[in-house]
Order: C-alpha cells, then structure tokens, then sequence
C-alpha cells in the first residue's frame, strides 16, 4: 500500500483473503499477531472483512486490557505497555470502531515515563527506550494528549555520529527499527532533522542489498520483509 503497488484487480489479493478468513475471528492469537490480522484486513479493498468478524476480533483485544487502563501483551497484567497501546489503538483506528475509557489509556501511557524523558515499556525506570518512547508518542497524539516538553531533545539525542539512531544511549550501533520509528516521531512532531539528512541516506544505503532489501543493522548478516519495512519507512521520511 505505501509503495501504491497493490492493484485492486491482482488475484493475488483474492488469495490472500481466503488466507486472512483462515484465521478467523483470531481466536488464539496473541495480541501481537491479532494487530496484525487487523492492519493485513485494513490493506484489502473496502468491505472485504464481514461486520460480524470486524466487530468480534475487536472484542478479542479486551482480554489484554491491564488494571491500569492500558494494554499488554500478557492477560490479567496490572500495567500495559506502551507498545501495547500503540498497537490496540491502531487496530481499533483500522477497524473503524472506538476504544472504551481512552481517558485511562492516556494515563496510563502518561505513566510509563522514564526519569530521562523517554518513555519505557515499565514505569519507574531511568531511561526510555527509543521504540517505546516512539509509541508512546505516537499514542498520546492519536488521543489528543500532549507529549512531555523536551521529547525531541531526547529523540536526536539518539542520533549515532555515523547515522542512524540508537535504541538506547550505550547501544553502540544505530538498527533501521530505532531510526525509522524516531523519524517517524520527528515528523509528527514537525521537528526539523533533515540538517542530518545526507548522513541518514548513507546510514540507510551501507544496509541496502542488490537483493532488494535491507539488513537490520551493521551487526545483521541476514536481510528480511521486517527490516526492509523500517528502511523503507526511514526513506520515505527522508526523501520528504
């Protein structure tokens, strides 16, 4: 869909449909994998996922509500994270149906603020990490919350010197997934960056293959779908 390469026509859509019906409601998938079933349906044409299954995988991600308000990974937790969060807003945005109290997701995300400025997946902690810190904002702003003075300090302070950025500040190389998530936030937050621009782009290319994808970081022998996503994600930020 980003790269507008889906033709509505392409019987290959059809096929992945049936493969999507396949899993149902997503009765025994974890919330990752049921996020996923929701963002897999949202890339097919308007209609395609019946109104009873639209509205019975939705109510599958109650279960991981927390005690706090949030969500999380694991049934019955007393705190959700803030991938959590990002991940169960999301889906509700592409199911087109509302979440319940979003009032306590808020504050619960709020909660996960580090001492550093960040955000973690764990409240209390002393430093953020840049994929939490990236959902947390991106959640905030969905639920028209504000995000706390200094977050872009802390997100270029995550810059590497060779490009890139880092998943925490004693990381020692910068990954595709911490760089395409922090400029993702940047922009959001219209904060400039693109003075870095030209060392971000031979970031990107030192882990480009002529196989036509993208290793995860300089320690990454294997190119995989995944981190190709992140690279692409980081160029188009970057070709803005």
């Amino acid at each position: 869909m980003a790269l507008d390469a889906l033709d509505p026509a392409d019987p290959h859509l059809a096929l992945t449909r049936r493969w999507l019906e396949g899993y149902g409601d997503g009765d025994g998938l974890d919330l990752v994998h049921r996020a996923c079933l929701v963002r897999a349906w949202a890339a097919q044409p308007p209609g395609s996922l019946a109104e009873p299954t639209r509205r019975a995988i939705a109510a599958g991600f109650a279960p991981h509500r927390a005690a706090d308000g949030g969500y999380a990974s694991r049934r019955g937790a007393a705190r959700g994270t803030a991938y959590g969060a990002f991940l169960v807003k999301n889906a509700h945005d592409d199911l087109r149906l509302p979440l319940p109290d979003t009032a306590a997701l808020a504050d619960a995300v709020a909660a996960l603020a580090s001492a550093d400025g960040g955000f973690s997946n764990e409240p209390g902690r002393d430093e953020g990490s840049t994929t939490a810190t990236a959902a947390a904002v991106a959640t905030l702003r969905a639920l028209d919350r504000p995000v706390p003075a200094g977050i872009a300090d802390w997100f270029l302070a995550r810059w590497h010197p060779a490009g890139g950025f880092v998943a925490a500040p004693d990381a020692p190389l910068p990954d595709l997934l911490s760089t395409a998530v922090a400029l993702h936030a940047l922009d959001a937050l219209d904060v400039p960056w693109r003075d870095r621009r030209e060392a971000l782009l031979d970031f990107l290319d030192s882990l480009w293959t002529n196989t036509g994808a993208f290793h995860g970081s300089w320690a990454d022998d294997e190119p995989d779908v995944e981190y190709t996503f992140y690279g692409l994600v980081a160029l188009g930020h970057a070709s803005v």
